[in-house]
């Protein structure tokens, strides 16, 4: 085959190309109006993705690619969220989105107790209730708060260490009953009221 072969094929195809797009009228639609094809072009660097040299350095892009050389792939609709278009009608999504155009929040492992996933300054983020907190809204709030060691458990629930109950954990707890008007202060300790003392203020100093 001749060196003239490949491009009286690619002017064939062409032509074709415009034929088809004329649809009748006289004008052809689909290829800009102007649209010549030189088959002694030459475009450097060359087209990408079966596209056609139609002039020195102008490229005509097939359907789905775009850029001076059809190197760059279109999707429609847009890859949204940050998505890169990888080929026609293919995204490549960020962490946190899929879907066919990064459409679709994602949350990695889930959002927790009735947490929403939404999309936060193009961040996937679990929004989480008014009683629960975390990055999946695995921690709940206890508003009264746990002291003494305690753990919040579910919301508004402490779970208190040996020694301490309340629902904050606040109240101590003596084995044996403070006497005389003590209180318990703290697991098995009380403070006692004058003129009384010992481990449960059983005792009543002497007064001299």
């Amino acid at each position: 085959m001749s060196v003239a072969g490949p491009a009286l094929f690619l002017l064939a195809s062409v032509a074709a190309l415009l034929g088809l797009c004329s649809g009748g009228s006289d004008a052809p639609r689909g290829v800009a109006v102007g649209f010549v094809f030189d088959p002694r072009a030459s475009c450097d660097p060359p087209c990408e993705h079966a596209g056609i040299c139609i002039r020195n350095n102008t490229c005509f892009c097939l359907k789905g690619y775009e850029g001076e050389t059809c190197r760059y792939a279109n999707c429609y609709p847009k890859c949204k969220n940050g998505g890169q278009c990888l080929r026609p009608g293919k995204c490549r999504c960020p962490p946190g989105f899929g879907g066919r155009y990064c459409h679709k929040v994602t949350c990695d492992g889930g959002c927790w107790n009735g947490g929403e996933c939404i999309a936060v300054n193009g961040v996937a983020k679990c929004i989480c209730s008014s009683s629960w907190t975390g990055s999946k809204c695995q921690d709940a709030i206890c508003p009264q708060g746990c002291r003494n060691g305690g753990l919040c458990v579910a919301p508004g629930i402490c779970s208190c260490p040996e020694g301490w109950l309340g629902g904050a954990c606040h109240t101590a707890v003596c084995s044996q009953p403070c006497l005389n008007g003590g209180k318990c202060i703290s697991p098995n300790k009380c403070r006692c009221r004058p003129p009384f003392s010992g481990a449960h203020c059983e005792e009543r100093q002497k007064l001299h």
